[in-house]
């Protein structure tokens, strides 16, 4: 069951949020290991890939609803931004924050439509961004409680580096 051409359009256009943020997060990567801190690369790195898995979510719906996929440029991301980890982890909060509005905007179009078929897979993403958004908040917290503690930076990095990419549900 086809969607309607507005609503597969909303849906074409989170491809390429969820891509924006992948190449975010993988600028994000490459910030942290030019300043040797190899864990919150890392982080970022998995953070990247599963950005650019929820993009093939909404990929691959678009393609089983009957729909076309037609994919958009992906502005690049500006790292000029980045000045410490704290703004770089703020930098991606904002991304998040942006991604989780696009997601309750593509529901509230969902409904409009009368597109209940769509429910299933946005109430999913719903509940990754409240996931997605409490994490990336409470790194920002960590560093600012660090401050300047070069320590504490590197044991927040190290902690940060332990996190492996998980599959999807």
């Amino acid at each position: 069951m086809e969607m309607k051409p507005e609503l597969a359009a909303a849906f074409n256009r989170q491809i390429t949020l969820e891509m924006e943020s992948s190449l975010a997060y993988l600028q994000m990567s490459a910030w942290f290991d030019a300043k040797s801190l190899s864990g919150m690369a890392s982080w970022m790195r998995v953070q990247a890939e599963e950005e650019r898995t929820h993009a093939l979510k909404f990929f691959d719906y678009i393609l089983e609803r009957g729909n076309e996929v037609t994919l958009e440029a992906i502005p690049g991301p500006d790292p000029s931004s980045f000045a410490t980890p704290v703004d770089v982890f703020s930098v991606a909060l904002a991304q998040e924050r942006k991604v989780s509005a696009a997601i309750a905007d593509l529901y509230d179009a969902a409904s409009t439509a009368r597109d209940a078929a769509s429910f299933p897979l946005l109430q999913w993403f719903l509940e990754e961004q409240v996931e997605e958004e409490s994490t990336v908040s409470e790194i920002v917290d960590q560093l600012a409680m660090i401050g300047d503690n070069g320590a504490a930076l590197l044991l927040l990095d190290r902690e940060l580096g332990s996190r492996i990419a998980t599959p999807e549900a």
